[in-house]
């Protein structure tokens, strides 16, 4: 099968500091993909070059067999949520979908309305966005990134603001949309495939093992660990110790 994402010696820079060098990887189409890495390792950077948001320096980016900034400028079914959600403050939830919506013109309010109830918001709140929560608005941005049924969906902090019981709702979410054949490419990571993004490289790392992760950074695991595992300090202490993971 060919993959949904294929990036080729991606490289980009800013300026003289270069964020992205050689980048090389395919992500599998129907999968979970998880980035993680601390402040400045590229996640993001990458993830917009995916997205046709920013152009590579050097190299190649191709969605679904097409190459951005040559066969196409941005993909053609691909729901983002890049950094914090923007909305119009002073309209509801649903009116801004509407209108989000309106800009492609291939769902109706009963698709908009479905993707609000998979995120836990209700459809008829009469609430403008400047009074929503964090939380509620991370979830308004995961409905605008799925209200269009793409077949790809990059997440960049998809658990930004939620709680305990948020995070175990868009957790399943996910899991539920990766069993419909999406494919998911988001930060920081819970389950399948876990990439580490450092120096501008994307890394493979094996099931349940992150060898190298506590090298440069140990407490941004420790603190996904504890919030998406919940583990106990005991079980983060092993975790340190071994470096493994427990089976989901």
């Amino acid at each position: 099968m060919e993959p949904a994402i294929t990036l080729k010696n991606l490289h980009k820079s800013f300026g003289k500091e270069e964020i992205l060098h050689g980048i090389d990887r395919e992500f599998e189409s129907g999968k979970i993909h998880g980035i993680v890495g601390n402040n400045g390792s590229g996640k993001t950077v990458m993830m917009k070059c995916i997205c046709g948001f920013l152009r590579p320096d050097e190299g190649q980016v191709i969605v679904n067999g097409k190459q951005i900034a040559k066969d196409i400028d941005f993909p053609d079914s691909m729901g983002i949520i890049i950094e914090t959600p923007g909305f119009l403050p002073n309209m509801t939830g649903i009116k801004n979908l509407k209108l989000l919506a309106s800009l492609r013109e291939c769902i109706g309010t009963k698709e908009i309305c479905q993707a609000l109830d998979r995120v836990g918001l209700d459809p008829e709140l009469k609430k403008p966005v400047s009074k929503y929560s964090l939380g509620m608005r991370q979830r308004l941005g995961i409905a605008q990134a799925i209200m269009e049924n793409p077949s790809i969906l990059i997440l960049d902090e998809p658990f930004n603001g939620l709680d305990k019981n948020g995070v175990a709702q868009i957790r399943d979410l996910i899991r539920h949309l990766r069993e419909e054949g999406k494919t998911i490419l988001h930060t920081p990571c819970y389950l399948g495939k876990v990439y580490i993004a450092g120096g501008g490289k994307v890394s493979l790392y094996r099931k349940n093992h992150v060898p190298s992760l506590f090298d440069y950074d140990s407490q941004a695991f420790l603190w996904y660990a504890e919030k998406y595992y919940d583990l106990s300090s005991k079980d983060l202490l092993a975790i340190y110790k071994d470096r493994k993971l427990p089976e989901l």
